[in-house]
């Protein structure tokens, strides 16, 4: 099994779920987070004043997956978060050792299978 983590735009959220359903996730978490990377922020301007916004609003995305699905799942969420602009964002994929569902004690696949 594999932890699939994505930190996306929030504008792409509402793709990349749809995406993520119709490959066959059947559990993720998200959480609204902030960061940069290569952008290093941006410049706004607020009743005539200029200031720099160093840390910008993202969302993470994480779920756990089956083997078999860890592809499709990254294939499905870089093509619905891609707009290829800068800080479209990154997807990290991890190995999960356990996944256990508290409510009925199933393990690994089991547990993560919808």
């Amino acid at each position: 099994m594999k932890l699939v983590i994505a930190i996306i735009k929030p504008s792409r959220l509402d793709a990349v779920l749809d995406a993520a359903t119709e490959v066959g996730l059947s559990g993720l978490t998200v959480t609204e987070v902030r960061g940069y990377g290569r952008q290093k922020g941006k410049t706004e301007v607020y009743r005539g004043t200029e200031y720099e916004v160093k840390l910008l609003p993202k969302v993470k995305i994480e779920a756990v997956v089956t083997d078999d699905l860890v592809d499709k799942a990254v294939e499905a969420i870089t093509n619905a978060a891609n707009t290829g602009k800068i800080g479209d964002g990154k997807i990290c994929v991890l190995d999960v050792e356990t996944a256990i569902r508290i409510r009925t004690g199933e393990r690994d696949a089991a547990a993560v299978a919808g």
